[in-house]
Protein backbone atom coordinates (compact mmCIF):
# COMPACT_ATOMS: atom_id res chain seq x y z
CA UNK A 1 0.00 0.00 0.00
CA UNK A 2 1.82 3.05 -1.06
CA UNK A 3 0.82 6.17 1.27
CA UNK A 4 0.90 10.00 0.51
CA UNK A 5 0.52 11.97 3.52
CA UNK A 6 -0.24 15.47 2.68
CA UNK A 7 1.89 18.11 5.23
CA UNK A 8 1.47 20.97 3.22
CA UNK A 9 0.22 22.89 6.07
CA UNK A 10 3.26 22.75 7.84
CA UNK A 11 4.47 25.98 9.13
CA UNK A 12 7.91 27.11 8.53
CA UNK A 13 9.28 28.00 12.12
CA UNK A 14 6.46 27.58 14.62
CA UNK A 15 3.90 24.52 14.46
CA UNK A 16 0.45 25.76 15.04
CA UNK A 17 -2.15 23.44 15.88
CA UNK A 18 -2.85 21.27 12.20
CA UNK A 19 1.28 21.80 11.20
CA UNK A 20 2.10 19.76 14.93
CA UNK A 21 -0.77 17.19 14.17
CA UNK A 22 0.78 16.26 10.53
CA UNK A 23 4.54 16.17 12.13
CA UNK A 24 3.48 14.02 15.07
CA UNK A 25 1.03 11.95 13.19
CA UNK A 26 3.23 11.42 10.00
CA UNK A 27 6.52 10.57 12.18
CA UNK A 28 4.04 8.16 14.18
CA UNK A 29 2.21 6.13 11.27
CA UNK A 30 6.55 6.23 9.77
CA UNK A 31 7.19 3.55 12.28
CA UNK A 32 4.23 1.94 11.23
CA UNK A 33 4.10 2.23 7.19
CA UNK A 34 6.15 3.42 4.62
CA UNK A 35 5.24 7.12 3.77
CA UNK A 36 5.51 9.80 1.38
CA UNK A 37 5.16 13.30 2.55
CA UNK A 38 3.42 16.33 0.52
CA UNK A 39 5.08 19.46 0.81
CA UNK A 40 4.89 22.69 -1.22
CA UNK A 41 8.10 24.14 0.53
CA UNK A 42 11.45 22.64 1.15
CA UNK A 43 11.52 25.16 4.52
CA UNK A 44 8.68 22.81 5.73
CA UNK A 45 11.11 19.99 6.04
CA UNK A 46 12.73 20.95 8.95
CA UNK A 47 9.29 20.58 11.16
CA UNK A 48 8.88 17.11 9.76
CA UNK A 49 10.58 13.86 10.48
CA UNK A 50 13.65 12.57 7.91
CA UNK A 51 10.78 11.06 5.27
CA UNK A 52 10.34 10.29 1.84
CA UNK A 53 8.69 13.55 0.11
CA UNK A 54 7.35 15.16 -2.89
CA UNK A 55 6.30 19.03 -4.32
CA UNK A 56 3.12 19.91 -4.98
CA UNK A 57 1.67 23.19 -5.29
CA UNK A 58 -0.09 25.26 -1.35
CA UNK A 59 -3.28 23.47 -0.34
CA UNK A 60 -4.35 27.40 -0.72
CA UNK A 61 -3.94 27.70 -4.65
CA UNK A 62 -6.49 27.99 -7.18
CA UNK A 63 -5.78 25.32 -8.33
CA UNK A 64 -6.37 22.99 -5.46
CA UNK A 65 -9.72 21.13 -6.44
CA UNK A 66 -7.55 19.22 -9.65
CA UNK A 67 -4.33 19.11 -7.41
CA UNK A 68 -5.47 14.79 -7.89
CA UNK A 69 -4.88 15.08 -11.50
CA UNK A 70 -2.27 17.56 -12.06
CA UNK A 71 -0.12 16.27 -9.41
CA UNK A 72 -0.95 13.30 -7.07
CA UNK A 73 -1.88 10.81 -10.07
CA UNK A 74 1.09 10.65 -11.28
CA UNK A 75 2.94 9.60 -8.07
CA UNK A 76 0.68 6.43 -8.48
CA UNK A 77 -0.67 6.11 -4.57
CA UNK A 78 -3.22 4.58 -3.58
CA UNK A 79 -4.59 5.86 -0.65
CA UNK A 80 -3.89 9.51 0.18
CA UNK A 81 -4.14 11.37 3.89
CA UNK A 82 -5.08 15.20 4.47
CA UNK A 83 -5.16 16.53 8.13
CA UNK A 84 -7.55 19.42 5.80
CA UNK A 85 -11.10 18.49 4.40
CA UNK A 86 -9.74 21.03 1.66
CA UNK A 87 -7.73 18.57 -0.68
CA UNK A 88 -8.88 18.56 -3.92
CA UNK A 89 -10.34 15.12 -5.52
CA UNK A 90 -11.05 15.77 -9.32
CA UNK A 91 -9.57 13.42 -11.34
CA UNK A 92 -7.96 11.52 -8.74
CA UNK A 93 -7.49 7.99 -9.07
CA UNK A 94 -6.72 6.83 -5.33
CA UNK A 95 -8.74 6.38 -2.29
CA UNK A 96 -8.67 9.94 -0.18
CA UNK A 97 -9.01 10.68 3.54
CA UNK A 98 -10.17 14.34 4.71
CA UNK A 99 -10.09 15.74 8.06
CA UNK A 100 -12.43 17.82 10.18
CA UNK A 101 -11.38 19.23 12.92
CA UNK A 102 -13.64 21.52 14.40
CA UNK A 103 -17.08 23.78 13.66
CA UNK A 104 -16.04 26.48 15.14
CA UNK A 105 -16.18 28.82 12.31
CA UNK A 106 -19.75 28.10 11.68
CA UNK A 107 -20.16 29.84 14.75
CA UNK A 108 -17.63 32.58 14.48
CA UNK A 109 -17.66 35.33 11.48
CA UNK A 110 -14.09 36.55 12.19
CA UNK A 111 -11.12 34.54 9.16
CA UNK A 112 -7.93 34.17 10.69
CA UNK A 113 -5.20 36.67 9.50
CA UNK A 114 -2.70 36.46 6.46
CA UNK A 115 -4.99 34.85 4.08
CA UNK A 116 -5.09 36.13 0.18
CA UNK A 117 -8.40 37.65 -0.82
CA UNK A 118 -9.44 34.64 -3.14
CA UNK A 119 -9.06 32.37 0.18
CA UNK A 120 -10.78 34.70 2.54
CA UNK A 121 -13.66 34.39 -0.23
CA UNK A 122 -13.54 31.17 -0.36
CA UNK A 123 -13.66 30.80 3.68
CA UNK A 124 -16.73 33.37 3.79
CA UNK A 125 -19.02 31.24 1.49
CA UNK A 126 -17.47 27.90 2.74
CA UNK A 127 -18.81 28.29 6.58
CA UNK A 128 -22.02 30.02 5.64
CA UNK A 129 -23.76 27.09 5.35
CA UNK A 130 -22.88 23.11 6.14
CA UNK A 131 -23.96 22.47 2.18
CA UNK A 132 -20.59 23.18 0.44
CA UNK A 133 -18.50 21.42 3.28
CA UNK A 134 -20.93 18.11 2.72
CA UNK A 135 -20.24 17.99 -1.20
CA UNK A 136 -16.34 18.50 -0.17
CA UNK A 137 -16.38 15.24 2.01
CA UNK A 138 -18.88 13.37 0.10
CA UNK A 139 -16.03 12.89 -2.50
CA UNK A 140 -13.70 11.76 0.30
CA UNK A 141 -13.59 7.60 0.66
CA UNK A 142 -13.48 8.10 4.32
CA UNK A 143 -13.20 11.11 6.78
CA UNK A 144 -11.24 11.35 10.18
CA UNK A 145 -11.84 14.24 12.97
CA UNK A 146 -9.37 15.04 16.16
CA UNK A 147 -12.28 14.68 18.80
CA UNK A 148 -14.97 12.61 19.81
CA UNK A 149 -16.53 16.62 20.66
CA UNK A 150 -16.21 17.12 16.76
CA UNK A 151 -17.95 13.61 15.74
CA UNK A 152 -20.80 14.24 17.53
CA UNK A 153 -21.29 17.42 16.28
CA UNK A 154 -20.52 16.57 12.77
CA UNK A 155 -22.86 13.26 13.21
CA UNK A 156 -25.76 16.21 14.86
CA UNK A 157 -25.33 18.34 11.52
CA UNK A 158 -25.07 15.13 9.71
CA UNK A 159 -21.87 16.99 7.72
CA UNK A 160 -20.98 13.56 6.19
CA UNK A 161 -22.33 9.84 4.85
CA UNK A 162 -18.67 8.42 6.35
CA UNK A 163 -18.79 7.55 9.97
CA UNK A 164 -15.76 9.85 11.10
CA UNK A 165 -13.07 8.14 12.70
CA UNK A 166 -11.88 9.89 15.43
CA UNK A 167 -7.87 10.27 15.59
CA UNK A 168 -6.92 12.60 17.87
CA UNK A 169 -3.65 14.48 18.34
CA UNK A 170 -0.60 13.13 20.76
CA UNK A 171 1.84 14.14 23.17
CA UNK A 172 5.19 12.79 24.11
CA UNK A 173 6.18 12.69 27.56
CA UNK A 174 7.93 15.72 28.48
CA UNK A 175 10.56 13.87 30.73
CA UNK A 176 10.21 16.55 33.40
CA UNK A 177 10.18 15.38 37.34
CA UNK A 178 6.91 15.68 39.12
CA UNK A 179 7.07 18.93 41.67
CA UNK A 180 5.43 19.43 44.56
CA UNK A 181 4.53 23.04 44.16
CA UNK A 182 4.77 25.57 41.03
CA UNK A 183 8.14 27.89 40.46
CA UNK A 184 6.36 30.83 40.06
CA UNK A 185 2.82 32.68 39.87
CA UNK A 186 3.27 32.55 36.11
CA UNK A 187 -0.30 31.47 34.16
CA UNK A 188 0.54 31.01 30.83
CA UNK A 189 -1.64 31.12 27.93
CA UNK A 190 -0.46 29.57 24.11
CA UNK A 191 -3.24 30.24 21.39
CA UNK A 192 -4.35 32.83 18.93
CA UNK A 193 -6.50 35.80 19.80
CA UNK A 194 -9.50 34.90 18.00
CA UNK A 195 -12.56 35.89 19.33
CA UNK A 196 -13.45 32.10 20.32
CA UNK A 197 -10.22 32.35 22.34
CA UNK A 198 -11.85 35.03 24.67
CA UNK A 199 -8.44 35.71 26.46
CA UNK A 200 -10.67 39.06 27.15
CA UNK A 201 -11.57 36.97 30.11
CA UNK A 202 -8.63 35.91 31.17
CA UNK A 203 -6.84 39.47 31.22
CA UNK A 204 -9.97 40.63 32.94
CA UNK A 205 -9.32 38.13 35.72
CA UNK A 206 -5.87 39.26 36.64
CA UNK A 207 -8.08 42.31 38.87
CA UNK A 208 -8.61 39.52 41.20
CA UNK A 209 -5.30 37.87 40.73
CA UNK A 210 -2.72 40.53 42.44
CA UNK A 211 0.57 39.28 42.67
CA UNK A 212 -0.26 36.62 39.45
CA UNK A 213 1.46 37.11 36.15
CA UNK A 214 -0.44 35.97 32.33
CA UNK A 215 2.22 34.95 29.88
CA UNK A 216 0.61 35.03 26.12
CA UNK A 217 3.11 33.14 24.87
CA UNK A 218 1.88 33.20 21.04
CA UNK A 219 2.98 36.08 18.72
CA UNK A 220 -0.07 39.09 18.95
CA UNK A 221 -0.68 42.24 16.74
CA UNK A 222 -0.23 45.38 17.93
CA UNK A 223 -3.76 45.75 17.69
CA UNK A 224 -5.10 42.84 19.84
CA UNK A 225 -2.20 43.94 22.35
CA UNK A 226 -3.08 47.11 23.06
CA UNK A 227 -6.97 46.39 23.38
CA UNK A 228 -6.26 43.37 25.71
CA UNK A 229 -3.34 44.99 28.08
CA UNK A 230 -6.49 47.95 28.41
CA UNK A 231 -8.48 45.17 30.35
CA UNK A 232 -5.92 44.12 32.87
CA UNK A 233 -3.88 45.88 35.93
CA UNK A 234 -0.98 47.62 34.36
CA UNK A 235 2.18 45.07 34.56
CA UNK A 236 -0.20 41.75 34.96
CA UNK A 237 0.71 40.94 31.39
CA UNK A 238 3.38 39.45 29.81
CA UNK A 239 3.56 39.39 25.83
CA UNK A 240 6.29 36.58 24.67
CA UNK A 241 5.13 37.34 20.97
CA UNK A 242 6.00 33.85 19.81
CA UNK A 243 8.86 31.56 21.70
CA UNK A 244 11.32 28.67 20.79
CA UNK A 245 10.52 25.22 21.90
CA UNK A 246 13.19 25.59 24.41
CA UNK A 247 11.65 28.63 26.00
CA UNK A 248 8.10 26.72 25.81
CA UNK A 249 9.16 23.90 27.73
CA UNK A 250 11.09 26.36 29.91
CA UNK A 251 7.58 27.74 30.71
CA UNK A 252 5.72 25.12 31.52
CA UNK A 253 8.34 23.99 34.01
CA UNK A 254 7.84 27.55 35.60
CA UNK A 255 3.82 27.89 35.60
CA UNK A 256 1.69 27.82 37.95
CA UNK A 257 -1.48 26.67 35.49
CA UNK A 258 -1.83 26.93 31.94
CA UNK A 259 -5.30 28.55 31.39
CA UNK A 260 -7.93 29.41 28.33
CA UNK A 261 -11.40 30.70 28.47
CA UNK A 262 -12.08 29.88 25.41
CA UNK A 263 -15.59 29.56 24.37
CA UNK A 264 -15.70 27.36 21.21
CA UNK A 265 -12.20 25.04 20.16
CA UNK A 266 -11.45 22.31 18.14
CA UNK A 267 -8.66 20.29 20.32
CA UNK A 268 -5.95 22.65 22.09
CA UNK A 269 -3.34 20.28 21.57
CA UNK A 270 -1.15 22.72 23.95
CA UNK A 271 -3.37 21.47 27.09
CA UNK A 272 -2.03 17.99 26.60
CA UNK A 273 1.34 19.60 26.41
CA UNK A 274 0.77 20.94 29.51
CA UNK A 275 -0.67 17.84 30.82
CA UNK A 276 2.56 15.69 29.87
CA UNK A 277 4.94 18.46 31.73
CA UNK A 278 2.41 18.30 34.88
CA UNK A 279 1.00 21.75 34.70
CA UNK A 280 -2.64 21.95 36.19
CA UNK A 281 -5.00 22.91 33.80
CA UNK A 282 -8.00 26.25 34.59
CA UNK A 283 -10.23 26.01 31.64
CA UNK A 284 -13.44 26.87 29.93
CA UNK A 285 -16.15 24.98 31.06
CA UNK A 286 -17.17 23.44 27.75
CA UNK A 287 -17.75 19.71 26.01
CA UNK A 288 -14.55 19.38 24.34
CA UNK A 289 -12.16 20.84 27.49
CA UNK A 290 -14.22 18.00 29.68
CA UNK A 291 -12.70 14.87 27.02
CA UNK A 292 -9.07 17.10 27.05
CA UNK A 293 -8.52 18.03 30.37
CA UNK A 294 -11.04 15.48 32.49
CA UNK A 295 -10.90 15.08 36.22
CA UNK A 296 -6.93 16.78 35.89
CA UNK A 297 -8.79 20.06 35.38
CA UNK A 298 -10.08 23.10 37.14
CA UNK A 299 -13.27 24.73 35.13
CA UNK A 300 -15.04 27.83 35.10
CA UNK A 301 -17.99 29.89 33.48
CA UNK A 302 -15.51 31.44 30.17
CA UNK A 303 -17.60 34.58 30.89
CA UNK A 304 -16.78 34.96 34.22
CA UNK A 305 -13.49 36.94 35.24
CA UNK A 306 -14.05 36.01 38.90
CA UNK A 307 -14.80 32.95 38.66
CA UNK A 308 -11.53 31.97 36.59
CA UNK A 309 -9.96 34.02 39.52
CA UNK A 310 -11.39 31.46 41.59
CA UNK A 311 -10.40 28.98 39.95
CA UNK A 312 -6.72 29.39 40.07
CA UNK A 313 -6.90 30.49 43.60
CA UNK A 314 -7.96 27.06 43.89
CA UNK A 315 -4.28 25.65 43.21
CA UNK A 316 -3.28 27.57 46.58
CA UNK A 317 -5.06 24.82 48.78
CA UNK A 318 -2.37 23.16 50.42
CA UNK A 319 -1.44 20.08 48.39
CA UNK A 320 -3.90 20.95 45.67
CA UNK A 321 -1.36 22.12 43.31
CA UNK A 322 0.63 18.76 43.39
CA UNK A 323 -2.45 16.41 43.33
CA UNK A 324 -3.79 18.53 40.05
CA UNK A 325 -0.60 18.48 38.71
CA UNK A 326 -0.41 14.46 39.41
CA UNK A 327 -4.00 14.16 37.18
CA UNK A 328 -2.59 16.18 34.40
CA UNK A 329 0.08 13.45 33.70
CA UNK A 330 -2.06 10.77 34.05
CA UNK A 331 -4.55 12.60 31.74
CA UNK A 332 -2.05 12.79 29.28
CA UNK A 333 -1.69 9.16 28.54
CA UNK A 334 -4.81 9.23 26.76
CA UNK A 335 -3.78 10.69 24.14
CA UNK A 336 -0.90 8.72 22.02
CA UNK A 337 0.61 9.35 18.76
CA UNK A 338 1.09 5.66 18.37
CA UNK A 339 -2.25 4.77 19.47
CA UNK A 340 -3.68 7.35 16.39
CA UNK A 341 -1.17 6.25 14.40
CA UNK A 342 -2.29 2.40 14.77
CA UNK A 343 -6.04 3.41 14.26
CA UNK A 344 -4.98 5.57 11.03
CA UNK A 345 -3.11 2.48 9.57
CA UNK A 346 -6.58 0.58 10.49
CA UNK A 347 -8.64 3.19 8.34
CA UNK A 348 -6.55 3.30 5.29
CA UNK A 349 -5.86 -0.46 4.93
CA UNK A 350 -9.18 -1.47 5.03
CA UNK A 351 -9.82 1.24 2.44
CA UNK A 352 -7.27 -0.54 -0.01
CA UNK A 353 -8.06 -4.27 -1.63
CA UNK A 354 -5.79 -6.46 -0.14
CA UNK A 355 -4.06 -7.31 -3.66
CA UNK A 356 -3.55 -3.42 -3.92
CA UNK A 357 -0.82 -3.66 -1.05
CA UNK A 358 0.95 -7.48 -1.72
CA UNK A 359 3.96 -6.25 -3.18
CA UNK A 360 4.40 -2.98 -2.14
Amino acid sequence: MKVIFDCRYTRLVRHDGISRYTAGLVEAFSRLHPVTMLINDEGQLPMLPDLPWVMGRPGTSWLEPFIGMLSINKWKPDVVFSPMQTMGATGRRYKLVLTVHDMVFYRITKIPAGYSWFVRLIWRAFYLTYWPQRAVLARADAVVTGSYNCEREMVEARLTRHPPTVIRPGVVDSGLPQRDRPQSKNLIYMGTFQPNKNVETLARGMHHLPGYTLRLLSRITAKDRERIVALAPEGSIQFDNGITDEQYRDALVDATAMVTACWDEGFGIPLIEGEAAGVPLVLSDIPLFHEVGGDAAVYFDHADPVAFAAAVRSLETPGEWRHRSELSRRQSVDFSWDESAHRLLALLTGLVPMRESVGI
